[in-house]
């Protein structure tokens, strides 16, 4: 995809579902539990890919400077977006190149308003290092009704987008970040009776997270032609091989879903 051919005329959606494993996100498409991100993935299907880093700071770093997920298959593999540098070896002739220290500085160089909806911690505003992501936007959002713990998460972080969008005109195209939280520890919130996370509390927070997304999908196709990313920033371990949690390096952790597409 020539991304540069979009900008100007297409608004831009970046969704981060943080935590989600690979393998939660195959088993729900392949079970039909969200029919809504089923219909957007090229081909009907999650592709699988590496990630950059192995938790939600690190990862979202690696983003916002080009370094999406990477496929899964062996070789050098052209960047949708980059940032100007020697020796880029990812940097092909359908790569957008932005001369800024990240992507959306360069989104915004080029007009787009860049819009934050935050999620996990790394984006609550509430300290230094909260503010360090969400301070790349012009406009950013975070609310303990938006983060890991509130069982509405994801209809607030949507009613909260569509409401931003709302305020801009028709003709101001938009970088649209949104970092989805209900996927991240605890999932168990979303599986009444459930006391612990596993991967089936993950997938049913998946399905919830599916349930909500369409009414953003619609406000933004009313604006403009849009060209979307959906990924996961990592995943995570439910005692596999003994480990938990992330920040460390197994097959759970690094294979990520990821799915771009045009709306």
């Amino acid at each position: 995809m020539n991304v540069d051919r979009l900008i100007g005329t297409h608004d831009f959606l970046f969704i981060t579902l943080d935590t989600l494993r690979y393998d939660v996100a195959q088993e729900c498409l392949a079970t039909g539990q969200i029919p809504n991100l089923a219909r957007l993935l090229p081909g009907g299907k999650w592709e699988r890919r590496h990630t950059p880093a192995s938790f939600t700071y690190a990862a979202h770093q690696a983003f916002f400077a080009g370094f999406l997920p990477t496929p899964d298959l062996p070789g050098k593999h052209p960047r949708l977006f980059a940032l100007s540098f020697a020796g880029s070896e990812t940097t092909g002739e359908n790569t957008c190149v932005f001369e800024t220290a990240d992507i959306i500085s360069g989104f915004a160089q080029r007009g787009y308003h860049t819009i934050c909806i935050g999620g996990v911690g790394f984006f609550n505003k509430q300290n230094a290092l909260g503010n360090v992501l969400p301070g790349l936007f012009a406009e950013s959002h975070w609310h303990p009704n938006l983060g890991v713990t509130d069982p509405n998460s994801t209809e607030n972080q949507v009613k909260l987008a569509i409401a931003c969008l709302a305020k801009l005109p028709r003709s101001q195209r938009v970088f649209l970040f949104i970092n989805i939280s209900a996927l991240h520890q605890p999932n168990c919130i979303f599986l009444p009776g459930a006391t612990a996370d596993s991967p089936i509390t993950q997938a049913a927070a998946l399905a919830y997270v599916d349930r909500h997304l369409p009414p953003l999908f619609e406000a933004m196709q009313h604006r403009a032609p849009v060209m979307g990313i959906i990924c996961s920033d990592h995943g995570t371990a439910y005692g596999e091989d003994n480990y938990h949690g992330h920040r460390l390096s197994h097959p759970v952790v690094w294979n990520v879903p990821y799915a771009e597409f045009l709306l």
